[in-house]
């Protein structure tokens, strides 16, 4: 009844949206579906597809939800009225809010560190 689909944007439809534009498109996308699923590139891809896509509003019985996560990033990009370029300006936002996101982040402590050290 409901497609393969995830609640954000998942890495592994990336593989799939190589034709969707053209060329600079698939040049990003060639690069980024390489990296491991961890990479800061590929998180600010996947960031980048959450937003063009409104992953935050999906809902599970909305028909693009049904349709499927490579369904609807694929239309998506068939609708985007900007250029490639554009679409890489938008991946370079995105890039940049998941570095600073991570520069910031507290990293928690060691599981092997006292908690006695924690607190001097």
């Amino acid at each position: 009844m409901y497609a393969d689909n995830e609640l954000l944007f998942p890495t592994h439809v990336i593989n799939n949206l190589k034709n969707a534009r053209d060329t600079e498109w698939g040049e990003l996308v060639d690069r980024v579906r390489r990296l491991p699923e961890d990479h800061t590139e590929r998180l600010a891809f996947s960031l980048m597809m959450i937003r063009l896509d409104g992953c935050l509003n999906c809902e599970t019985d909305s028909y693009r939800a049904m349709k499927g996560c490579i369904a609807c990033a694929k239309q998506t990009l068939r609708r985007y009225k900007g250029s490639d370029r554009e679409l890489s300006v938008e991946y370079e936002k995105a890039l940049g809010d998941v570095e600073s996101f991570l520069a910031v982040s507290i990293v928690p402590p060691s599981i092997e560190e006292p908690v006695s050290a924690k607190a001097a």
